[in-house]
């Protein structure tokens, strides 16, 4: 079966350095949609010291990220990307289910 979301090599290795960098054990990081933005809808990204009930987990490249039961739907076969420019760094969504984004990249609708 096919992850809910594929995690690309440079999120697994910037996910590692910030679970080790945190202090305290992690599972590992959920990742989640919340309303927000522009657009509508906003991706959520924190630490997960536990998995709760109905949450999917995805182990790939030696993390695990977790995905919040109420994003799954929105989730489904997105890339999860870890990108760093000249001007900002930071996780990156390549979702198939958006069909739209608002002008800064902090929000979509789908």
């Amino acid at each position: 079966m096919k992850a809910a979301i594929e995690i690309s090599d440079s999120a697994a290795e910037q996910i590692k350095v910030l679970l080790a960098s945190r202090g305290k054990p992690s599972e590992g990081i959920r990742v989640g949609v919340r309303k927000g933005g522009c657009s509508g809808l906003a991706y959520t990204i924190e630490y997960a010291d536990s998995v709760n009930k109905f949450e999917d987990v995805v182990e790939d490249k030696g993390v695990k990220v977790i995905i919040d039961p109420k994003a799954a739907l929105y989730l489904i076969g997105t890339r999860m990307d870890f990108v760093e420019e000249k001007m900002k760094s930071g996780f990156v969504f390549v979702n198939p289910n958006e069909k739209g984004r608002c002008g800064c990249g902090e929000s979509f609708h789908v």
